[in-house]
């Protein structure tokens, strides 16, 4: 069966796949990692449905997160290092429309070196904490859909719909840029997995309840 499991902030998505292992005292795989700091949808197989997950990793994704400006960290996202400042613009006379439309379709992004990426069978963020940089190859993604809507003088709020394999945390480095500050995703919460919502997601306690009954 696939099942559609809500990701707890500050869980590791493989903490929440050996939690249902326990469970069902069977394999378990799941659709894409989310980052330990985010939550929402975590597509799972379980049993002979694992099987089924090469197809749903492909399916289109949708996000709302928040980018805090003014600081860079190294893991672009608030459980990193700040490693540079800068001064905030006025964000308010910015046409964040305009900024939204400039990302839209397909292009190349460069995958973080914090990230769940092997590079020579070697995950990058092992590397990354010892301060290795390798080389990586750029990934076509696509920007399907996004909208930037400011919170406060240096908070901006982002919904995105995009291709499989899409680092936020990229892009919200990259629209920071954009409005000629630097900045970092301080909340991600995936909204969708294709058809598998937010709204229908099972926490790990529910799924448990379900499961035995």
């Amino acid at each position: 069966m696939i099942y559609n499991i809500y990701k707890p902030k500050d869980f590791s998505s493989f903490s929440v796949v050996k939690q249902i292992k326990r469970i069902t005292h069977e394999k378990v795989g799941h659709s894409g990692t989310l980052d330990p700091f985010a939550d929402g949808v975590l597509v799972l197989g379980v049993g002979k449905s694992t099987k089924k997950l090469s197809d749903i990793i492909q399916y289109d994704k949708t996000y709302e997160g928040v980018i805090k400006l003014g600081k860079k960290t190294d893991t672009k996202d608030l459980t990193g290092t700040v490693i540079g400042k800068e001064k905030v613009p006025n964000i308010n006379g910015i046409d964040f429309e305009k900024i939204s439309q400039s990302f839209l379709g397909i292009q190349m992004q460069e995958t973080p070196m914090y990230s769940a990426r092997k590079v020579n069978g070697v995950r990058l963020y092992k590397l990354a904490r010892k301060n290795i940089s390798v080389k990586r190859n750029p990934k076509q993604i696509e920007i399907k859909y996004l909208k930037c809507t400011v919170i406060d003088s240096d908070t901006l709020q982002i919904k995105v719909e995009c291709s499989s394999g899409t680092y936020i945390r990229v892009l919200a480095e990259d629209i920071a840029k954009k409005i000629g500050t630097v900045g970092h995703l301080i909340k991600l919460t995936r909204t969708t997995v294709g058809s598998f919502s937010l709204n229908d997601s099972l926490t790990v306690e529910k799924f448990e309840e379900e499961w035995k009954s």
